[in-house]
């Protein structure tokens, strides 16, 4: 996800990432079901459930909220129209106070992460570190990962690309055709091709570690270390230390490019339910009913910008950022896994709160669900 200030209206009305999906995927312009179905209609690989499962309790409510955005008052079914939301779902103490689907989704459907994706990717590093398969988090990327030493990536620490900050040269405009993200995304889905085909041309635009600037190409070489220090694929660790420990009730999956590489800065396909488990587990500072699945140092650094360059107000997206992770301004704890066109993961730890919320939303409302989110927990708080 990258929160973008939306002027321009060809980028309200359409995004050319998602004209390359249709065209790929070769459906009609139904971006619901392609955002269910991508597991489907692109090359994944599967992440089987646990045996045992963590069911949440029900303690179903009406959220009976308005909001203020823009100076004007709307109620949560607004939210839900405005934002072209596909599944809503809201824990609070372990159960499940409000849960909702629409266009055509369900509690079984697996909805798209987009780059919520990237949460769990940190996750992922902060436990490859405790167990020893990376070293240090300020080891260079290219220690692990040698073919990069010929790349902008040469000697960049990992904290910089969890950060953001790895200086590379890359435009991620969704709006423009020529951008690096959306030839990026064209070269995997359409055209079918390596995205380490990427990543090897891939040139330095300043020093890292002093600016913020969002690329999805950073998670991507991230997930590729990540595979080359564990001896195995994304999805098979998280399969292992994070999908079964949690008692996740589906199967989910995550889209591979043609040669079996995960693209992990986006693109895990997963229930509502499950990826409230997930903020559960950040919740509880990576504790998961008395085991620590994350270390909790590694929660606790990944969700506090510890650089000047990367606190709420000052990157270029509004927004702060530590380790894939979106910390909004005054935000009482509260941070997030997001996607781009309306995917939140909200965790606020004061109230024991976590919402999902998937969408096909063009208009990247991010602040509009921001202030939503902010609304109900402010409502279940006071009853």
């Amino acid at each position: 996800m990258k929160k973008v200030n939306l002027k321009l209206k060809k980028a309200v009305l359409f995004s050319p990432i998602l004209l390359v999906l249709l065209v790929s995927c070769n459906k009609p312009m139904n971006l619901a079901d392609i955002f269910r179905g991508m597991g489907d209609f692109f090359p994944s690989r599967n992440i089987e459930c646990s045996e045992q499962v963590f069911e949440f309790g029900q303690s179903p409510r009406e959220i009976d909220i308005t909001y203020q955005y823009k100076g004007k008052t709307h109620t949560l079914d607004d939210l839900f129209r405005r934002t072209a939301t596909t599944g809503f779902i809201v824990v609070k103490d372990d159960s499940i106070v409000y849960e909702r689907y629409f266009r055509g989704g369900c509690e079984d459907s697996l909805f798209t992460s987009w780059s919520m994706a990237k949460s769990f990717l940190s996750a992922l590093i902060g436990i490859a570190i405790e167990e020893g398969y990376i070293d240090s988090v300020n080891d260079s990327v290219s220690k692990y990962f040698p073919e990069l030493k010929e790349t902008g990536y040469n000697n960049v620490p990992i904290k910089h690309l969890l950060q953001m900050s790895s200086g590379i040269r890359f435009d991620e405009t969704y709006y423009d055709l020529s951008s690096d993200i959306y030839v990026m995304l064209e070269k995997v889905f359409f055209f079918r091709r390596p995205i380490e085909n990427t990543i090897l041309n891939l040139k330095s635009e300043r020093p890292s570690g002093e600016h913020f600037h969002y690329a999805s190409v950073d998670s991507q070489v991230l997930g590729m270390l990540l595979s080359r220090a564990t001896g195995t694929t994304v999805t098979a660790y998280l399969e292992e230390k994070i999908w079964r420990p949690l008692g996740m009730e589906s199967d989910a999956n995550w889209n591979i490019d043609d040669t079996g590489v995960e693209l992990s800065f986006c693109c895990l396909n997963a229930t509502l339910r499950d990826y409230a488990r997930f903020g559960r587990l950040y919740l509880n500072k990576g504790n998961w009913n008395g085991v620590q699945i994350v270390p909790e140092n590694w929660v606790l650094e990944s969700v506090v910008p510890d650089q000047p360059h990367l606190q709420p107000g000052v990157t270029e997206e509004g927004w702060g950022y530590q380790y894939q992770w979106w910390i909004p301004e005054e935000p009482d704890g509260a941070f997030l896994a997001c996607g781009v066109f309306g995917q939140y993961i909200y965790i606020y730890p004061a109230e024991n709160l976590v919402m999902v919320k998937t969408s096909v939303d063009l208009k990247m409302s991010d602040d509009e669900s921001l202030a939503a989110f902010r609304a109900i927990a402010d409502y279940l708080e006071a009853i």
